[in-house]
């Protein structure tokens, strides 16, 4: 049974060259390609993406085209970002307005609109934060985070699931254990995605074969 390749889009927001967000990208890139499935990274800050949206409901520009059709090849989209004053940086929230965004008009409701170019897909978010686990939940804000972000995109975009793994307490002087611990929090997580996503693709492709079989696939008789 030929599956065709299973692609991952990792988007990456984080300035700085070499931070733990890249170690984190580049972990999940790594596994994937272990898996036999196919990463493909776009580093936002590294390829200088313009966040700024003009007009919700503009023609995309080229840069927007790109991404749209490297979307549309892919099953699982990851997000890689610190949190900065409670959410995703400017980067990670500009691509969600000008690329996920770009088939909605202003006029929309979001409860109602129809925008199914990632229906069926997954999502997989790794935050980091300077500060620690139980702090940000005292304040709300994972809670928040994976609610008003996560939980919501999942159901305008009407993807299969979503799945948020925070990594804490990342900071200046990071242990070698530490960040070894949390990149094999990364590779099991990555391991999963790509476990439960070669699933889905198997299963339709055997109700593809299993319809073409019974002629299902063939046109109703007039």
């Amino acid at each position: 049974m030929a599956i065709a390749p299973i692609r991952h889009l990792v988007v990456l927001a984080h300035p700085r060259r070499g931070s733990f967000n890249h170690q984190i990208a580049q972990t999940y890139c790594d596994t994937v390609e272990a898996c036999g499935q196919r990463p493909f990274l776009r580093d936002l800050y590294l390829n200088r993406f313009d966040p700024v949206l003009e007009y919700l409901g503009e023609a995309p520009e080229l840069e927007v085209v790109y991404d749209l059709t490297e979307i549309r090849r892919c099953e699982v989209v990851v997000f890689v970002y610190p949190i900065w004053f409670g959410g995703p940086p400017a980067m990670i929230k500009g691509y969600v307005d000008r690329v996920l965004g770009a088939g909605f008009k202003p006029s929309h409701d979001h409860a109602q609109a129809h925008n199914p170019f990632l229906k069926g897909r997954h999502m997989i978010s790794f935050s980091t934060s300077a500060s620690t686990e139980a702090w940000l939940g005292e304040q709300g804000l994972l809670t928040s985070l994976r609610e008003g972000f996560d939980r919501y995109l999942g159901t305008i975009f009407q993807l299969g699931a979503t799945e948020h793994v925070h990594i804490d307490a990342v900071v200046e002087g990071l242990s070698q254990q530490y960040a070894a611990e949390q990149l094999e929090r990364v590779r099991e997580a990555a391991r999963n995605m790509c476990a439960t996503v070669l699933d889905v693709a198997r299963r339709a492709e055997m109700a593809r074969l299993a319809g073409g079989e019974t002629g299902q696939d063939a046109a109703p008789a007039a």
